[in-house]
């Protein structure tokens, strides 16, 4: 821990030298606030303080929570201030002179004007685009999307530029999997599968952005290979008391109903808000696996064809409240989470013979599932601004837990050819609660040395406690009873302590950025029932750099470098087996190794619309979900193994376009290369490459000022994932808003898969092993939304706030 100490004492240091350089070197004070029309006090209003010889800018600055602003300490001398704010006309003020027998001004009350209101006849509406590209990261402005309405952050993902998801509900990045998933600039520290149930609960109409960073900074957590995805969820901006009352209702095969309710509550010194969003989706599978087993003579074939129906009621909410101390200084709580409440019966048949034409007998399995996955975040956080040159602290304590209740039932009977049973019908069932509780501390703390140096710091530390338990009981003369070798408890506890520092400097046309992050690992994996414990500690180095370079006035290059880790998913790590069937199960793994990433990306910009991006990383110990066939049970066996390495070379190319004033077009191609390679799979070494893209648009036509639509599609081309192939798959989805009502009203229609083209077909590429997955989902879903908007639309800047357990969270 002595790391920490040294951070904290040079913190402390740099905070004692600008204070008294301060001190020392000052002589006057000019302090002030600024109103609107109502009179109401006007906060995050840029303010720049100007020699009044040349207007050349001395400092810069916000007003606080109050509308107040001050600029301290400063040298005799004139000076003007200039106010500026989205929205609002430019004010001047001054000059103001300095001197022995003036060192002290006010200026109260400065006014500033809306310019919707003085241009009376003309309604000026700021809009952002639908994707937004920046140095480091793609946003995609879903806030006010049609194609948002009424789906989950899940669906929405599938349509975002670079993004691609697999059957399974996970998410790749530029073709790589291991993407560390964000709420709110929190990792989710969940597994794959509670991950997909996590977005699947998020529904889109709380939803206000998406940011998509390939290749983080040190400040970020130095998980995910491929990057990290954060959702930003909506949080009201305005003065006063005012919301946002939603409803909506959808169709595809089966039905589709949701609604939702934002509050917020703003004054001087309180900000109090609140969401609350529900879903109610009925859905379908269709599903089919043919496969062989041995060689041969002894070859069999199994033709499994089924799917199935299920219901899944989401419930999301956030609740929380900023207390503005002053100016500069302000505390926050929040408390939001999820329900998920669904059902769903599989009924798969298994056809199983010597050749596909011939049946000698019948599997049929129906399998009912019910599960509940509740999660509750607590969020204590503290944002100090330490003075006007932007020196700032930043405090976060976080508290998760997540809950899930799960009820298999498996009822397999094995039939002759005629359909007549050979023997009893196979019933069994298995229970697998899960509770994961997380802890998070992070201190965040900015000193910049002027306006175009500054160094960040900071420290965290996490603690992660999973008990995950797995009661199998078979039915036996119609009594449950325990099977003590099927069962399983597994106890997984982890901590992570990282500190980071970033040095950024920007010169004449570049700006460089270097970073160091430390991480030390310590986990424990404990299986109860096999008596195994697999103990891990380990300290890694994450350096990051960034390098921009200005080439023209239309002109950049930028190159990165950064090294990150994964760790394995707290699941995969669980040695449970879940069954599908009598012959298809998943088990777990303990002994996962993380895995590595140095990842370099080289970037160029012409007037910050056309983007290309070049890419490469090589990673090691690859985390790789592998199926394989068992020639002796003539089962398939799905689990999570470490490959030696994976090599991902990346093109992205962006280009936006304005065809007319109300058209415009948002194209994205990634190009990429990913070759696996292992020295020993299945006893013989294995290597599998391809060469695949992904293809997005987006057009957005306004057609007045209270009409608009959306058409977009995606391709994306077949694909190795590890040991296995994925199909193309493809889609295309239209929208229309309109706005009624002065603009209170909102009413979207949207159609998800229009023509019904979207599935999956997944194949192995290991030798010897012969299968091919096949599904349909329910895609083709055609959805009407309505949104009433009351209250206050007096435009105020909400305050941004990030928690400290986002990392954890992803791998639950």
């Amino acid at each position: 821990m002595r790391y920490k100490f040294i951070i904290l004492n040079c913190c402390a240091a740099l905070l004692l030298a600008t204070t008294t350089n301060a001190q020392t070197s000052s002589d006057g004070n000019l302090t002030g606030s600024v109103i609107d029309e109502q009179k109401k006090p006007l906060d995050y209003v840029s303010i720049a303080l100007l020699k009044a010889q040349d207007s050349t800018l001395v400092k810069g600055s916000f007003t606080g929570a109050e509308g107040k602003f001050a600029f301290e300490h400063l040298p005799a001398g004139n000076y003007l201030i200039a106010f500026n704010m989205v929205g609002y006309s430019k004010v001047i003020k001054g000059p103001f002179s300095i001197d022995k027998s003036h060192q002290t001004y006010n200026s109260a009350d400065v006014q500033l004007i809306s310019t919707t209101k003085q241009l009376n006849s003309v309604n000026i509406v700021g809009r952002k685009p639908l994707v937004e590209r920046q140095i480091d990261k793609t946003i995609l402005n879903i806030e006010n999307s049609i194609l948002a309405t009424g789906n989950t952050a899940l669906e929405i993902l599938k349509k975002a530029p670079g993004v691609s998801v697999d059957k399974d509900g996970n998410v790749s990045l530029y073709g790589k999997k291991g993407v560390s998933m964000m709420i709110d600039g929190k990792l989710t520290y969940l597994s794959s599968e509670e991950t997909v149930n996590l977005l699947n609960a998020t529904e889109g109409n709380a939803i206000s952005s998406i940011e998509l960073i390939t290749n983080p900074s040190s400040k970020y957590d130095a998980a995910g290979n491929s990057g990290i995805i954060n959702i930003r969820l909506k949080k009201n901006r305005n003065y006063g008391t005012n919301g946002t009352v939603t409803a909506g209702a959808g169709y595809g095969r089966y039905y589709k109903a949701n609604s939702g309710l934002t509050v917020n509550h703003r004054e001087k010194k309180l900000n109090v808000f609140g969401d609350f969003n529900y879903a109610r989706n009925k859905n379908f599978a269709d599903q089919g696996l043919l496969r062989t087993n041995g060689a041969g003579a002894s070859r069999i074939f199994f033709d499994q064809t089924g799917g199935y129906v299920g219901i899944r009621n989401n419930t999301n909410y956030k609740t929380g409240a900023d207390y503005f101390i002053n100016d500069r200084n302000t505390v926050g709580v929040a408390v939001n989470g999820f329900i998920s409440k669904a059902g769903q019966v599989t009924d798969n048949i298994t056809r199983i013979g010597v050749s596909p034409s011939q049946t000698d007998s019948i599997l049929k399995a129906v399998n009912p599932t019910d599960y509940t996955y509740k999660n509750t975040a607590y969020n204590l956080n503290y944002k100090g601004v330490l003075d006007t040159m932007g020196q700032e602290l930043n405090i976060d304590a976080d508290f998760s837990r997540y809950h899930r209740e799960k009820l298999d039932a498996y009822n397999n009977t094995l039939q002759d050819a005629n359909g007549l049973p050979t023997r009893p019908t196979s019933t069994f069932r298995n229970f697998t609660p899960s509770i994961v509780k997380i802890w998070t501390a992070k201190a965040d703390y900015t000193y910049p040395f002027n306006k175009k140096m500054k160094v960040d710091l900071g420290l965290k530390t996490s603690f992660v406690n999973t008990d995950n338990n797995s009661i199998v009981e078979n039915l036996v003369a119609n009594q449950w009873q325990y099977d003590q070798n099927q069962s399983n408890h597994f106890l997984y506890d982890e901590n992570i302590n990282a500190a980071y520092a970033s040095f950024h400097r920007e010169f004449k046309s570049t700006t460089v950025q270097l970073g160091l992050r430390a991480e030390q690992t310590n986990s424990k994996g404990n299986s109860l029932s096999s008596q195994s414990v697999v103990n891990r500690h380990y300290l890694n180095l994450f350096p990051s750099l960034f390098i921009n370079q200005v080439l023209s006035k239309d002109n950049e290059i930028g190159f990165s470098y950064s090294r990150r880790i994964d760790r394995p998913n707290y699941s995969t790590l669980n040695p449970f087996i879940h069954y599908i069937d009598a012959y298809t199960y998943v088990e777990g793994n303990p002994f996962l190794k993380p895995q590595y990433t140095n990842a370099f990306e080289l970037s160029w910009s012409y007037k910050k619309t056309l983007n290309a991006t070049l890419a490469y990383s090589s990673t090691t110990d690859v985390i790789t979900f592998v199926t394989t066939g068992d020639t002796v049970r003539k089962t398939l066996h799905a689990t999570t193994v470490n490959l030696a390495a994976l090599k991902t070379y990346t093109l992205d190319i962006s280009a936006p376009l304005s065809i007319t004033k109300w058209w415009n077009l948002n194209n994205n191609l990634t190009v990429f290369y990913n070759k696996y390679t292992t020295p020993d799979l299945l006893g013989s070494p294995f290597e599998s490459g391809k060469l695949a893209f992904n293809l997005n648009s987006t057009q957005t036509f306004t057609i007045n000022s209270t009409l608009t639509a959306e058409l977009s599609g995606y391709y994306h081309s077949r694909n190795i994932d590890g040991a296995s192939t994925t199909s193309q798959e493809y889609s295309v989805n239209m929208g229309l808003g309109k706005t009624l009502m002065d603009k209170q009203l909102d009413i979207k229609l949207a159609a998800n898969d229009v023509f019904n083209l979207l599935k999956y077909v997944t194949t192995s590429t290991i030798p010897g092993q012969n299968y091919t997955y096949r599904a349909k989902y329910e895609s083709q879903i055609f959805r009407l939304t309505a949104a009433y908007h009351f209250g206050s639309n007096a435009i105020k800047s909400a305050r941004k706030r990030t928690r400290g357990s986002e990392d954890e969270q992803k791998r639950i």
